[in-house]
């Protein structure tokens, strides 16, 4: 069973900011399943957050693994084995592939990290699907006022480093000033990756880090002038419809050449 359903997150009230109101409704009535947003999906069982993905940010795969903490080969033995009944987090564990407070902590990273992206504004309307479960299974579920509250201190952080968010989502470059300055080891290894073509999401990605804390380091970086996002380009204007612009032709070239002249000369 499944609800379709706009999910209305604009600003516009003076209340404190609600950042998905379904998502409020679905923990009123403790509901289990995945709500599907624009950015990202998150499980709920029982009206709590067990668990988010997004596109935007490493999964706890990829976490775990680039960390060190799991080897490639215990990842996908937990899938193989557990994954069809839901249960990869607690095989993790009772295997011995992860101790389960570092499971639990990269867990609760993973989790966060993709609610932030989820979350974003969109004028995209949610889908919340009722009974579909994740396959890593219950690790620790967090309560949706958490989420949100966190989600919301997120953003104020960001803004107070760099009110503009261009650099979150756009290519990035460096700048002129970026080619030697002096920053930290884990900036300077993040800006040999900025490259005009690469996002932050991408950066993320590359380096299997949280994708909130590559933003961070990011807007820093914007702030001291080390990087700039590329600014998507104006379209040209489009053609008045129904009206195609031909090329001016004339008999005599004298005539065409004074024409071009006349009008070189009114744009001045």
């Amino acid at each position: 069973m499944s609800a379709i359903a706009a999910d209305p997150d604009a600003p516009g009230t003076d209340r404190l900011p609600v950042l998905s109101p379904m998502l409020q409704r679905l923990a009123a009535e403790r509901a289990t399943g995945a709500l599907m947003r624009d950015r990202g999906t998150l499980y709920l069982a029982d009206g709590q957050v067990v668990h988010a993905e997004s596109p935007a940010t490493p999964g706890i795969d990829v976490l775990l693994t680039t960390g060190g903490t799991l080897r490639h080969e215990g990842w996908w033995d937990a899938v193989a084995q557990a994954g069809a009944g839901h249960r990869v987090g607690r095989y993790l564990v009772d295997s011995g592939h992860v101790p389960g407070g570092a499971l639990e902590l990269c867990h609760l990273g993973a989790l966060y990290d993709a609610a932030f992206f989820a979350l974003a504004p969109t004028g995209t309307p949610a889908r919340f699907r009722y009974g579909v479960a994740h396959w890593i299974g219950p690790v620790r579920p967090v309560p949706v006022a958490a989420v949100e509250r966190e989600t919301l201190r997120r953003r104020e952080f960001l803004d107070r480093i760099w009110p503009d968010p261009a650099c979150d989502s756009a290519p990035l470059l460096r700048t002129v000033h970026g080619a030697d300055a002096p920053v930290p080891a884990r900036q300077r290894r993040l800006l040999e990756l900025v490259d005009g073509v690469r996002t932050a999401s991408d950066i993320a990605q590359a380096l299997g880090r949280s994708a909130f804390h590559i933003l961070v380091d990011l807007r820093r970086l914007a702030a001291a002038g080390l990087v700039e996002a590329v600014r998507a380009q104006p379209l040209p204007a489009a053609a008045t419809p129904g009206r195609i612009t031909l090329p001016e032709v004339t008999a005599d070239p004298d005539i065409a050449l004074l024409r071009r002249l006349r009008d070189a000369l009114e744009a001045l």
